[in-house]
């Protein structure tokens, strides 16, 4: 049956302007992208399909275009209108920090740079700098590397932090693992930036680890 046969208190719209996002199941959520189903298909059929055939959410959305389009009833249309969604997302999160002193508001900092950063297939480094009020001046993506490690130069990290006129940096970095817990390496680098960065009067609040299903923050741990 399509959706607008459907009774007006069930349809994912409806329900969402009646009683709000948060009553909605991921199948109806995606549906409202998605629009449109396919024949002898709603659109929360086809985003139920999806779930089932993605295992979740998560593996949904990190999917690559080709991945995604492949599939009857979805197209670049679709795949694009969930991308949106999903950046839209990030850069709430980014503007709920952007303001605000980042040590005060530490599960929203580990929310964006989980964001940012928990999608990859490789490791990325990322730097959080900041002014002296802890404010964001930029968020840079600054290393890539295989599913085994990143090169991260100190070097280059002082340089960029000078750029920037940062008085603060939080480092970040996935795990493609999925497991969140620092390494020896991790450490070790962590100790060597610090260092270097305190050569020009940067200091260094954290360094998260982003796994799957955690994010662990160094200082935390008392690593910092």
């Amino acid at each position: 049956m399509p959706i607008n046969h459907w009774p007006k208190q069930e349809r994912p719209r409806e329900k969402l302007l009646a009683r709000g996002p948060d009553t909605l199941s991921d199948a109806e959520l995606l549906a409202i992208l998605l629009r449109t189903g396919t024949r002898g298909k709603t659109a929360v059929d086809l985003a139920r399909d999806l779930l089932n055939e993605f295992r979740g959410l998560r593996a949904l959305i990190e999917a690559d275009a080709s991945t995604i389009c492949r599939f009857k009833g979805l197209g670049r249309t679709k795949y694009v209108a969930i991308r949106a969604a999903i950046e839209l997302a990030r850069r709430y999160l980014e503007a709920g920090l952007q303001k605000q002193d980042v040590l005060t508001n530490p599960k929203s900092t580990r929310d964006y740079l989980t964001s940012q950063l928990r999608s990859y297939p490789h490791e990325v480094f990322a730097c959080l700098f900041l002014d002296n009020r802890h404010h964001i001046l930029s968020f840079d993506k600054m290393f890539n590397g295989t599913i085994d490690g990143a090169s991260v130069y100190p070097r280059e990290v002082v340089k960029r932090a000078l750029s920037h006129n940062a008085a603060a940096v939080i480092f970040a970095h996935n795990h493609p693992s999925g497991i969140a817990e620092p390494s020896n390496a991790d450490i070790s680098l962590t100790r060597r930036l610090k260092t270097a960065l305190e050569l020009v009067d940067i200091r260094v609040l954290d360094h998260f680890i982003i796994g799957n299903q955690q994010a662990v923050s160094f200082a935390e741990r008392g690593l910092i």
